[in-house]
């Protein structure tokens, strides 16, 4: 199901079309980008990985609600998947227990890095938050990723330093934008 539209891409729901698998597979499967999301799954070390986590963003996208979830990113003329871009609620420091806070958040192939598409998935997304009427959305970047810090001071977004609060109480480079 398409979610957005942007000029370049259609962000849509991830499914478990064999197409949409191998590039998830592919994406996950590599350590320059599983690097920047510390998390014990990542590298994907078989295709059977990449199914299993789409189901779960399923799984996740309904405990959301509304309006939420963690989506694939498409090129609009090649449709090609180019990457992952979410809205969602941070979870706390107990990851098993979502806050009110929502952050937006980006994973992109490394053949699409450097062609502005995070930035602009993000910036559909903000907007998609702020349509909703949520007042601020936050981004959280691993230390040390500067593209992804790039991506969000061109998205608008104010660092406030290095924060706990979410994802099991990991360190992360905290990012805030207001609702205009």
């Amino acid at each position: 199901m398409m979610i957005y539209e942007t000029e370049r891409l259609v962000v849509r729901d991830w499914t478990e079309d064999p197409a949409d698998v191998d590039r998830a597979y592919d994406m996950y499967a590599r350590p320059e980008v599983g690097r920047w999301l510390n998390t014990s799954y990542l590298p994907l070390t078989a295709p059977a990985g990449a199914t299993d986590l789409i189901r779960s963003w399923h799984t996740r996208n309904a405990t959301f609600g509304a309006g939420y979830g963690i989506w694939a990113i498409q090129l609009r003329d090649a449709g090609r998947i180019v990457g992952t871009v979410m809205l969602k609620p941070l979870p706390g420091r107990d990851e098993g227990e979502l806050t009110d806070n929502i952050e937006v958040g980006w994973h992109l192939h490394p053949d699409s890095w450097g062609h502005g598409y995070a930035t602009e998935a993000a910036r559909g997304a903000v907007q998609r938050g702020f349509d909703q009427g949520l007042t601020e959305i936050y981004a959280v970047v691993s230390p040390g990723n500067e593209a992804s810090m790039a991506v969000a001071r061109r998205l608008g977004m104010t660092g406030i330093g290095r924060r706990t609060d979410w994802y099991g109480g990991e360190e992360v480079e905290t990012f805030r934008l207001a609702r205009p």
